[in-house]
């Protein structure tokens, strides 16, 4: 059996506790809040018992609350509009985002947005630059964002179906609790899973890149080959969970660090386009092919963490193609094998997913991408519906 410890980690400005008995950790920080506004899902917040933990919580230290359960994933800035109606309406002093990614990130823009008296689309076109938010605690609900300890949250802009991120706010307090993760649905184990694959992958490779980001992301990637065909095979064991969320916590620092790359540029793209694409699912489905050219022109440190996933390859750009198949490989052993045509993609919607996306393809963003066209990024696509 491993070492599945609670402990309490620092980092940005969380206050992170790790463990199964995280959760009753957050009450000292919650001492003297008089409204708490939880804003959640539909579901998961309740069928992971995670909602009854906070409200005992809330109930001890006689903390009023009110519940905003309509967040789903892929969140528009209508809901984080939403959001912040609701803080207004309720006059809550606190936040309590419990769920994944969708959740927590819609709450940090929301405490932000509130707390400046600003809109939120402003902090995703980088019009505005966060200096303040209500005070928010995040219960994550799964191991894929790494949300919980980095700064950065996701919309989606309606109108224009631009999906994109921005540097917003650190959760003061987050709980990463492995029993949360037991009622995943095997698909969720898998696409959350995958997401922090990619956080490996990618903050491995971006420029920003230095020796503790891949470090770290070497050991998120060796956790999840290690232990996430086991979670799907044995959902309700705690020790993958913990080591599943371990992974995922790690590499959300390194992307705190470090930031991502174009495939997380691209999918956002897609997802914008199609907001029925699970973001794991759409990182998984374009990244065997798309972590080629990443190989090709930052072999090294490609290789740096894909060696824990096929020890043969070489820190090389001859070893392009054969990264990709080894990238192919371990997302089938685990059971995947979808395509964009399973989303309902066609080649239009590609082409609008692309030019959507364009922008993030940029050398100031991504120094050292290889020179592509858009149709050069249409014609790789093609071959994944």
């Amino acid at each position: 059996m491993a070492d599945l410890k609670t402990f309490r980690f620092v980092y940005g400005g969380t206050t992170l506790y790790f463990g199964p008995e995280a959760t009753e950790k957050a009450k000292d920080h919650l001492v003297g809040k008089k409204r708490s506004l939880i804003v959640t899902g539909k579901r998961s917040a309740k069928d992971s018992g995670a909602l009854d933990d906070v409200l005992k919580v809330l109930d001890e230290l006689s903390i009023e609350r009110k519940i905003y359960d309509k967040v789903r994933f892929n969140p528009t800035v209508e809901i984080v509009e939403e959001i912040v109606e609701e803080l207004n309406s309720f006059g809550a002093d606190s936040i309590i985002a419990i769920g994944g990614g969708s959740v927590i990130d819609s709450a940090k823009l929301a405490a932000t947005a509130f707390a400046e008296g600003r809109k939120p689309e402003e902090y995703l076109r980088w019009i505005a630059r966060a200096s303040k938010h209500l005070f928010l605690v995040a219960v994550n609900l799964t191991h894929g964002t790494g949300t919980e300890v980095d700064r950065y949250a996701v919309a989606t802009i309606t109108r224009t179906k631009e999906k994109l991120g921005t540097a917003v706010a650190y959760p003061d307090v987050s709980i990463d609790n492995p029993k949360y993760m037991l009622t995943l649905s095997k698909s969720q184990t898998m696409f959350t899973s995958l997401d922090a694959l990619y956080h490996s992958l990618e903050s491995a490779v971006n420029p920003a890149s230095n020796v503790m980001v891949r470090d770290l992301s070497r050991v998120a990637t060796e956790k999840i080959r290690e232990h996430l065909k086991s979670a799907i095979e044995r959902p309700r064991d705690i020790e993958t969970r913990y080591m599943l969320l371990y992974a995922s916590m790690v590499a959300g620092i390194a992307i705190d660090m470090a930031g991502t790359s174009i495939i997380h540029g691209l999918e956002h793209g897609l997802s914008g386009v199609v907001p029925e694409l699970e973001h794991g699912a759409g990182l998984a489905i374009i990244g065997p092919e798309f972590i080629k050219l990443l190989y090709s022109v930052r072999p090294t440190e490609t290789w740096e963490v894909m060696r824990a996933l096929d020890p043969s390859l070489r820190p090389s750009p001859d070893d392009y193609e054969k990264a990709g198949e080894a990238l192919r490989r371990f997302q089938e052993s685990v059971g995947f094998n979808l395509r964009l045509s399973d989303y309902g993609f066609n080649e239009q919607k590609i082409r609008e997913a692309v030019e959507v996306s364009w922008p993030l393809y940029d050398s100031r963003r991504f120094p050292g991408l290889p020179e592509m066209s858009k149709e050069d990024v249409v014609s790789i696509l093609r071959k994944l519906l």
